[in-house]
């Protein structure tokens, strides 16, 4: 029992966080956005590229994903195996961000986690660590205007609160270690974020201008 409900979570998850909303969205909007902007199909791309309304239902769709895999988990696996449902939860966690970065719909090129991420925290962790994701990101964010940075500076948070809070008694450390691999995830797929930024060309975020009228 216990490995089909292992590899239904693997399986269910991963195809579950690769639906390509941005891609999704973009294409019901005629562009296609990984010809355009980044190149990127997350969240960020979708801002610069669609508009702040399409931007940001993106961005809910990608964290839906993480909540849904998460949370949907741990609902169905705690009356089935008692004492599983978090640890089937922390391996859905996983496999739903590594779908959305590796979507086999796209050939294996996606977004970079960091929606999905945010969805994956408030369905499997304490809302604290959430919280505290979510404010690094936005005074990042705000101080340098580099999505990327407020990113990845999101993407450490996690296992750091994360381990704070399981000192205190309000995690585990096995979903330390699913924020710790979640983190290292973001980091890889930032790999260009970083290289632009050691080198002074990664760009600011900038709201898009409206064409002028003729």
């Amino acid at each position: 029992m216990l490995w089909i409900l292992l590899l239904s979570t693997i399986v269910g998850a991963y195809l579950l966080g690769s639906i390509p909303s941005g891609f999704l969205v973009g294409r019901a909007r005629g562009v296609d956005l990984r010809k355009e902007g980044s190149g990127n199909i997350g969240a960020t791309n979708a801002l610069r590229v669609l508009g702040k309304k399409w931007g940001y239902l993106v961005f809910a769709a990608d964290a839906l994903k993480g909540f849904v895999a998460t949370a949907g988990t741990v609902a169905i696996v705690e009356p089935i195996a008692p004492g599983y449902a978090i640890p089937m939860g922390v391996v859905a966690a996983a496999f739903c961000v590594a779908g959305h970065n590796f979507p086999v719909w796209l050939g294996f090129e996606g977004g970079k986690g960091i929606a999905t991420s945010a969805g994956v925290m408030l369905g499997l962790f304490p809302i604290m660590v959430f919280i505290s994701g979510l404010a690094v990101w936005l005074v990042l964010f705000f101080v340098t205007r580099y999505v990327s940075v407020a990113s990845i500076g999101a993407a450490i948070t996690l296992p750091t609160a994360s381990a704070v809070l399981t000192l205190m008694g309000h995690c585990d450390w096995l979903r330390v270690s699913v924020a710790g691999v979640l983190c290292l995830m973001a980091l890889w797929r930032h790999r260009p974020n970083i290289q632009r930024l050691l080198a002074g060309t990664e760009k600011k975020f900038e709201k898009k201008r409206p064409s002028p009228q003729t």
